[in-house]
């Protein structure tokens, strides 16, 4: 136990003194860009909070292509910002295509932490399997021709454990639908099989 709290002591001072040179970089970076005052230490709040929700995207949602891009885009900020200010960079001189780099940041982590809120999750591929062909042309009450991946359902149970959790609610045939990316006839048979255990 004592060994336990120990490693997670020294992970999170490991954190903390990493997030906060990162967040120093970040600011120094966009301050010598021209971005002055709050406008600055807003930059590396913005960079850290779409990195954390494209993680969150990708921990606890599905990995997705969205997540993935969002995820990759703010590291390469981070990334570049600590690197740029390591000496690399006069920012006593920066250059116009990184000012417009650090002025156009605001309108790309706007469009991806909307994108991250309010896309829906898909499952991922390698872990839900491909959905036979009969199920994914099943429309309106016709029930799958086929039985429903055990993987799928297990990943949806996971996805009704999540909304019962965050909601306190069951979660709905349509709103499986929508989180699985289903036809609803297989969202039904799937909520089906949910209740049954």
């Amino acid at each position: 136990m004592r060994r336990t709290l120990a490693r997670i002591d020294a992970v999170l001072i490991q954190a903390v003194i990493a997030g906060a040179l990162s967040f120093a970089h970040l600011h120094d970076l966009a301050e010598a860009a021209g971005q002055l005052g709050w406008k600055a230490w807003a930059y590396p709040i913005s960079v850290d909070l779409l990195l954390v929700a494209a993680w969150r995207r990708l921990r606890f949602g599905h990995s997705s292509t969205s997540g993935w891009c969002w995820f990759l885009t703010a590291l390469v900020a981070s990334l570049g910002a600590n690197i740029a200010t390591a000496g690399l960079l006069d920012l006593n001189a920066v250059p116009d295509w990184l000012r417009i780099l650090v002025a156009g940041w605001p309108a790309v982590a706007f469009l991806g932490g909307t994108l991250l809120a309010h896309t829906p999750d898909s499952p991922d591929p390698s872990t839900t399997g491909s959905t036979p062909e009969p199920a994914a042309k099943a429309t309106g009450s016709e029930p799958p021709s086929a039985p429903v991946p055990a993987a799928l359902v297990e990943h949806a149970r996971k996805v009704a454990t999540a909304h019962r959790d965050r909601t306190g609610e069951p979660i709905d045939t349509d709103t499986l639908r929508a989180r699985l990316g289903v036809p609803p006839a297989l969202a039904q048979q799937i909520n089906a099989q949910l209740a049954a255990h």
